[in-house]
């Protein structure tokens, strides 16, 4: 977007000849209620290096009224561009700025949402990437770091939350004062303001003399689904390991964790006032991998109080240091502690986040995890798969190279060294290096300079009595994509094999052997001499990040098999590969869809049932030989309601394969189950149709044109709430006409009158792909429209509308030639260029999937 971008030129300049020391904020929000702006006054003191020299200042808002340096009152023309240019600046500088800004609805900035239960309004702050500068002007940017005062003034009655601990107010009008003392040195992406009829639980972390608040806030209408107990037992959890890891007390006054609306991400770590999703207060019933995703988001916000916060990084370059560590502590957080309910998360992360990580790192857009962050548009872009999943398996690999205990004693002595300041990568190399006595620089280069997945493969022979004679891991280099950033490399592996042998109908694992794998084939000679197992499993406990191959004795072995691996992670792997051979045009999706179906009935790991399930339907939705798409579709419905009819009353199987059925229902008896479940003439023994699977049951028979308008308004009266409204704003973009389609088309194109989740919704319920030929005339529209939504829209409304209304299902040649026609007549803005870029190799992955599935057709 025009006039808010900045450079990592412009930053390092500005670092270089600034050093702030503190900024009183005072923000009037008393006119929240009625929306639009509020006033917003900010002194902030700094010193100059070159006296005399010239800088700015960020500030996104309608309207400044006073700007004032130095005692001196400078014309309102100096604010123009997102930026209130500075010249003449002395060694010690008073800076004042007076200015109106806006309420967002955009989850940017201070977002502004209106409760339809209660009629109340509930105003959150969201800075990072570059947007604390919305509500008061600020050097954006991590590395200037400052203490920290906000004055709050708000309606009587509200609660305001910010980074430290909430003051008594004062006033006795309709308004009150909130004066919240300085915080440490901290950025300004990870400043607060939380404000609204907020209602709050409290409790507080105890160890020895130490006492550390802790508050849980939601809206009064979610109150009832409030779990806080469980809450603060995970966060405590997260407490008493990474105090011990990190050997440095947690470095804030208190902890708040306020589950807000409409939130765009997962959840964000200001210091000490996290805020996140508030779907995360579950107010139907979901499976326990709903539980087990909260627990890794709340423990990866708190481990970013201290790596993050109380260390930062200098430029955004180095955003993965934040992310990759905080994803990989969250996950030792989740399954080592003694008692833990997740002692199986690494199954999780290896079927779900690397998942991820291998999808993103299989891109055009690929990079480095240490990837070339020129300006703010680059970084905005760049909160993807490698920056968090892949970064955060590099570091397992990390640790398993140079042991835990030498990464956490590194890891000690880098926040001892470096609090309250900012580092870059060799600062962190440079801790671990003094603690374990390895030199990181070649795995440094190798691993995160390099961008790609590597492959391997094992390559064994046998002989007529089933004994290995020879065996080795061949490592392939990464297919980067064409335009992908980064080499190609050959990488070391620190792997484990794992051999299983079928004992009793179980894959039972009989040895294990650990070894590095580096170069191009490595020779395993402990193998050799024994006899065959059934299954080899290269990369088994997942230690490194590669995407693995099973021989063709071993594949044919777990298609028979998979679900008779007596613990889950190793499933989780072959799942895992399978999809990505699926992806890759090495399994053809009608054989994914025969393994899911004959291994699925016997996984007890449900984070993996629902994975897996996401999975088959894309698969028959976007690499299926469309010929065929409808009878793998029939298939996998039938296969859906039989594993629903069979699973246990009131178990999460249950749930998750009530919810695949909805999603895939084929025939007129099963759209007839569904319609009987929701109107109740039909009961399943436990499975409980509340709120949200009632939507999910409506919205599947809305979009078959079995359901109309009067039975979605009907369900709206039933649940009038934020949630229900957005459900409600899908099945209206989900009905199979083409006057349904145009309307949503126009409220999310022409009109930015609706909020980030809404919008959300109605893009969900657009783009389906069912409605393939109703979606076929919104292929030039969408880029007709591209560049004024980029231009136009913010950073994460444009992104919604890019990705969301990318024309996926039209997979065919024309897609992808409209797309380049688009890129090279277009000439985007790189982060515009990327986002378009990636949604196309999606298209063309699928066309190559589609020919492998026709041509295992064709073999029979």
């Amino acid at each position: 977007m025009p006039g808010t971008n900045l450079t990592r030129e412009e930053a390092r300049t500005r670092a270089e000849l600034l050093h702030v020391d503190a900024y009183d904020i005072e923000l009037d929000l008393s006119s929240a209620r009625d929306g639009g702006t509020f006033r917003s006054t900010t002194v902030v003191r700094f010193t100059a290096r070159q006296p005399g020299a010239a800088t700015f200042i960020d500030l996104v808002a309608p309207t400044v009224h006073e700007i004032v340096l130095n005692g001196e009152q400078l014309d309102l023309s100096a604010f123009a561009d997102s930026r209130i240019a500075l010249s003449g600046l002395a060694a010690e500088n008073e800076l004042r700025v007076v200015a109106d800004c806006a309420f967002t609805n955009s989850g940017e900035g201070l977002h502004r949402f209106v409760d339809p239960v209660d009629g109340e309004t509930y105003l959150y702050s969201q800075f990072e990437v570059p947007d604390a500068r919305r509500v008061f002007a600020s050097f954006e940017q991590p590395d200037l770091k400052a203490a920290f005062g906000f004055t709050v003034t708000a309606p009587r009655g509200w609660v305001v939350v910010s980074n430290s601990p909430t003051p008594e107010p004062v006033g006795d009008g309709e308004t009150q004062t909130w004066t919240f003392a300085p915080t440490g040195r901290i950025s300004s992406y990870i400043t607060a303001i939380i404000a609204g009829p907020y209602v709050g639980v409290f409790d507080e972390f105890t160890d020895g003399a130490q006492r550390v608040p802790l508050g849980i806030y939601c809206r009064p209408s979610l109150k009832e689904f409030l779990d806080a107990e469980e809450i603060f037992d995970v966060t405590k959890q997260g407490f008493t390991y990474f105090q011990e890891k990190f050997d440095f007390a947690y470095p804030f006054e208190k902890y708040d964790q306020l589950f807000v609306p409409e939130f765009n991400a997962g959840a964000m770590e200001n210091a000490g006032a996290v805020t996140f999703r508030d779907q995360y207060v579950f107010r139907s019933k979901v499976t326990d991998a709903s539980y087990e995703m909260r627990a890794t988001t709340i423990l990866h916000e708190l481990a970013h109080m201290w790596f993050g916060n109380l260390v930062t990084m200098e430029w955004w370059n180095d955003l993965w240091l934040n992310e990759s560590f905080a994803t990989y502590a969250e996950m030792v957080a989740l399954v080592e502690p003694a008692g833990t309910k997740w002692p199986n998360g690494w199954t999780s992360f290896a079927n779900q986040m690397k998942t991820w990580a291998y999808r993103q790192d299989q891109l055009p857009s690929t990079h480095p995890i240490m990837a070339e962050i020129n300006d703010l548009e680059d970084v905005q872009v760049n909160f993807d798969g490698i920056t968090y999943a892949k970064g955060a398996s590099v570091l397992k690999q990390l640790v398993a190279y140079v042991g835990q205990d030498a990464f956490f004693q590194g890891v000690q002595a880098y926040f001892k060294r470096h609090a309250w300041g900012n580092t870059t990568l060799a600062d962190l190399l440079g801790a671990l290096e003094e603690a374990s006595g390895r030199d990181l620089k070649a795995w440094s280069k190798a691993w995160l300079q390099t961008a790609g997945i590597n492959v391997l493969r094992p390559e064994l022979a046998v002989d007529e009595a089933g004994v290995i004679t020879s065996f080795a891991v061949r490592q392939e280099a990464p297919a980067l994509p064409e335009g992908a950033k980064g080499a190609a490399a050959l990488r070391p592996h620190r792997i484990a094999i794992g051999c299983y042998s079928l004992v009793e109908g179980q894959l039972v694992r009989t040895d294990r052997i650990e070894l590095d794998v580096d170069g191009e084939l490595t020779a395993v000679p402990e193998l050799v001499g024994r006899q065959r197992p059934t299954v080899v499993l290269l990369n088994d406990d997942d230690l490194s990040y590669a995407k693995l191959r099973l021989d063709a004795d071993s594949l044919a072995a777990v298609t028979a098999h998979l679900g008779d691996f007596t613990e889950p992670l190793p499933r989780a792997l072959v799942w895992a590969a399978a999809w990505d051979m699926t992806r890759d045009g090495e399994m053809a999706t009608r054989d994914y869809l025969a393994l899911a179906l004959a291994g699925l009935p016997k996984e007890s790991d449900i984070g993996v049932v629902q994975s897996v399930h996401r999975q088959v339907n894309t698969a028959l939705q976007l690499y299926a030989d469309p010929a065929w798409r409808e009878q793998g579709l029939a298939r996998w419905a039938a296969g859906a309601e039989e594993q629903l009819r069979a699973a246990a009353p009131g178990s999460d199987h249950q749930l998750a394969w009530a919810r695949a059925l909805a999603s895939v229902a084929h025939t007129d008896e099963q759209f007839a189950l569904l319609a009987n479940l929701l109107d109740g003439s039909v009961e399943l023994d436990g499975l409980a149709v509340d709120t949200d699977l009632r939507w999910a049951l409506l919205t599947s028979l809305v979009a078959a044109g079995r359901a109309d308008d009067g039975a979605i308004d009907a369900e709206l009266v039933r649940d009038n709430t934020a949630a229900g409204q957005e459900k409600a704003a899908t099945c209206r973009a989900a009905r199979p006409t083409a006057e349904a389609k145009a309307q949503a088309w126009a409220s999310v194109i022409d009109s930015d009158a609706l909020t980030n989740y809404v919008q959300d919704a109605v893009i969900a319920g657009f783009n389906l792909p069912d409605h393939r030929e109703l979606l076929k005339p919104y292929v030039g529209r969408y880029f007709d429209a591209l560049k004024g939504v980029w231009e136009t829209r913010s950073h994460e409304i444009a992104q919604q509308l890019i990705v969301g209304l990318y024309p996926s299902y039209q997979v065919e040649p024309a897609t992808l030639e409209a797309t380049d026609a688009w890129l090279a007549s277009a000439e985007p803005a790189p982060a515009l260029a990327r986002l378009v870029v990636e949604s196309r190799a999606g298209v063309e992955r699928a066309l190559k999937a589609q020919e492998v599935d026709r041509a295992a057709a064709a073999r029979g």
